[in-house]
């Protein structure tokens, strides 16, 4: 009795055990001196121990009598440490040593299996991404099979429509070529492995093929050209180890999915504690002297610390996860360490997918406010500077999260609006001493109001900064606080004691839009 069940349940040992040999030991040693962990490693740090559940590990490839592990990508839920709570979370992560990780008709079977659950149980998807893109040889689209490929292109119908209910994280760790590139590019947040990992909508050889331009992997798509110059790659990391790192604490700001809000991290601080004079330092004296916002939101946030995204592209403009007494805050900060903090269209689009992210997930909104307002002249006109700053007012004004507004220094025309001025419903509006709220700079003004008494001065540049003196008191914010307009003017070291008022006083906020499918987006 039981001898036929004791035999295949050898059998499925065995063939458990030969899966997870994944590409076999050869592949696996190419794969490591490449400086790149394999699938099974980088979910061993990912999910805690005992927790992960395969699913779809028997799959195999799909006309093809020898086992192809896993068919190359490896499925399943467990559970992560993000350092706040321990959290269910869905993975697919492409094997690079089956078959190049590529996409094919059972693998994706398995994602689409995946992605089942993660809607369904309401938890974050994360992909790993180490794949060749889709499978042309063999079992993949081949033969009679090509016919097949018009069948495809679920996975990116339900990533688009899973957008905004639970948060999508694609860790580049490998090449994501053709349809594999779709996968950052729908998702919320992509790490980048530096010199390891590529997007790209073609290949190098299909590149060389198609326009004749013959680029290498990191030349054509690396984490540099993703990271600082197309801003498709939200954060260059160094290693496998550093991406899985990023991965948890991203994650550690948000809830589960868009029904809850971000759990509040223990704190045990003082809320009427005042910020180190040290703060006092930040801001120059001179309003024409730059500084680093960085130092300014340390001074703000929880032990220093933010979680900053897209740092390398848009550097005018900041935009990072912190925490003021334990709840999670989103900031949106101008930089005036480059071009002044003016907001270009890098710029622009950066804030408009963060403010929309944090509203997605309930995460309020810090605008650190220090801007001369949107880029101007014809290189701007051509890049379409109205379109791009639309779309961040849109994303700014469409927010029902709580939003908090701090004039840093100085706040000017349209930059005013798109930081969340007075008319866009900021639940706190306050101020600095000596900032400045004006539809533009003192100096700008005297420019247009005076240009035939400068045309005929003797020393225009004397002229003009005579005439910002006495424009300057008109524009102060002790003025703008005089009608009413802000909520306060605050000694900097008050920052976080005013803000972790305002974080309790909001957290049940509540805001009912005018039923509609959805806004006419100016992208």
């Amino acid at each position: 009795m039981g001898d036929v069940m004791r035999q295949e349940v050898k059998k499925l040992s065995d063939l458990r055990e030969e899966i997870k040999k994944m590409g076999g030991e050869e592949a696996i040693k190419k794969h490591h001196e490449r400086g790149k962990l394999t699938a099974r490693e980088r979910l061993d740090l990912l999910i805690e121990k005992g927790t992960f559940v395969e699913v779809g590990m028997l799959g195999s490839e799909f006309g093809v009598d020898k086992l192809v592990p896993a068919d190359g990508c490896i499925t399943g839920y467990g559970k992560i440490n993000d350092g706040v709570i321990l959290r269910d979370v869905a993975v697919a992560a492409y094997d690079f040593t089956v078959r190049g990780g590529s996409m094919a008709m059972v693998n994706e079977t398995k994602v689409s299996r995946i992605r089942e659950i993660a809607l369904k149980q309401r938890i974050p998807m994360i992909w790993l991404g180490d794949s060749g893109g889709a499978r042309v040889s063999g079992g993949g689209l081949s033969g009679e099979r090509v016919a097949l490929f018009a069948e495809s292109g679920y996975l990116f119908k339900e990533e688009s429509l899973m957008s905004g209910i639970i948060p999508q994280i694609a860790a580049m760790m490998g090449p994501g070529y053709a349809g594999t590139a779709y996968i950052p590019g729908l998702s919320d947040f992509v790490p980048m492995v530096k010199g390891t990992s590529f997007m790209g909508l073609g290949g190098p050889s299909l590149v060389e093929m198609v326009i004749r331009e013959k680029l290498t992997e990191d030349q054509l798509g690396g984490s540099k050209v993703h990271c600082e110059m197309s801003g498709c790659g939200d954060l260059e990391v160094e290693s496998d180890e550093e991406c899985i790192k990023a991965i948890k604490q991203y994650l550690s700001f948000f809830p589960q999915n868009c029904d809850h809000k971000p759990l509040r991290k223990e704190w045990t601080g003082d809320p009427e504690a005042l910020i180190s004079d040290g703060i006092l330092n930040v801001i120059p004296d001179s309003p024409r002297e730059a500084y680093d916002m960085h130092d300014l939101i340390k001074y703000i946030v929880d032990d220093r610390y933010f979680f900053e995204m897209k740092p390398k592209w848009g550097r005018n403009i900041i935009v990072a996860f912190g925490r003021i007494a334990g709840y999670s805050i989103g900031i949106v900060a101008n930089n005036p360490m480059f071009y002044g903090g003016v907001i270009d269209i890098d710029a622009a689009d950066k804030a408009a997918r963060f403010i929309w992210l944090c509203d997605a997930f309930n995460i309020p909104l810090l605008f650190l406010s220090d801007v001369p307002g949107f880029m101007v002249g014809s290189k701007a006109e051509k890049s379409g500077i109205i379109r791009h700053g639309a779309k961040m007012i849109h994303a700014v004004a469409e927010a029902t999260v709580p939003k908090f507004t701090l004039i840093v220094r100085k706040s000017y025309g349209a930059g005013y609006y798109a930081m969340c001025g007075r008319s866009f419903d900021p639940d706190l509006l306050i101020a600095y001493p000596g900032a400045e709220i004006s539809v533009m700079g003192s100096e700008g003004m005297v420019s247009i109001f005076a240009r035939k008494q400068l045309a005929e001065a003797e020393n225009p540049q004397e002229m003009v900064e005579r005439l910002a003196d006495e424009i300057r008191p008109q524009i102060n914010i002790f003025k703008t606080a005089k009608f009413g307009i802000v909520d306060d003017v605050i000694d900097p070291r008050e920052t976080r004691k005013v803000l972790i008022r305002a974080l309790e006083f909001t957290k049940d906020k509540k805001i009912f839009r005018h039923p509609r499918k959805h806004g006419v987006y100016p992208v």
